[in-house]
């Protein structure tokens, strides 16, 4: 029942984008159509999960060790470097056109803060765990239902994007304008969700 709070908490009540505010950029870039939103939403998937499981361990059995805690953050943007250059080559030999809709945003899942927060936050063992003792399992499946979080949100508002591209609109209500306007309701939307798994724990009986 813990794993499936911190399911729905991730996706739905605490969603990485919508209410935490983190990843905006590719959020944003990479939301004009729902093919590219979706392959975006795979590749931060992908790199997510891996980068938690790299880093928690980096953080665990050296930096905590010999007190380098504070090389943290530059070490972690060097380990999702590498991962995303790791991505990068697999996705331009496997599916080139998903390489090239992706285009510039590829390379900035580098810095993308989903990605280095998440990982920051399972390093420290200062996520949600609803109960359940910080360790590599649970953080693991923290960071993938995040970016699932993640991907339902570009996915949703890809789509919403991909119809208002087909409406008239006033002049000044074009582009970024009306995308802003979108997330922010989409955001509101998600607010409902606030308080699910508290719910949910209760009704349980945790």
């Amino acid at each position: 029942m813990e794993y499936f709070l911190i399911f729905i908490s991730a996706i739905f009540v605490n969603n990485i984008v919508l209410s935490q505010f983190l990843g905006i950029c590719p959020f944003l870039g990479v939301s004009k159509k729902v093919g590219t939103a979706a392959g975006m939403g795979i590749a931060v998937t992908f790199v997510l999960t891996v980068s938690v499981i790299v880093t928690y361990a980096l953080q665990i059995w050296v930096l905590n060790p010999y007190g380098l805690d504070y090389l943290q953050t530059i070490l972690f943007i060097l380990i999702i470097a590498g991962l995303v250059q790791m991505l990068e080559a697999v996705l331009k030999k496997v599916s080139p056109s998903l390489y090239q809709a992706l285009g510039i945003f590829l390379p900035l899942i580098t810095t993308n803060c989903c990605i280095l927060g998440v990982s920051i936050l399972v390093a420290n063992g200062v996520y949600n765990a609803h109960g359940l003792e910080p360790t590599l399992l649970t953080g693991v499946f923290y960071a993938f239902a995040t970016s699932l979080g993640f991907t339902l949100a570009i996915i949703i508002f890809a789509g919403i994007r991909e119809q208002l591209s087909t409406m008239s609109l006033p002049k000044s209500m074009e582009g970024m304008a009306i995308a802003l306007i979108t997330a922010g309701l989409l955001a509101m939307a998600f607010m409902g969700f606030s308080g699910v798994d508290h719910g949910i724990a209760v009704a349980a009986g945790l």
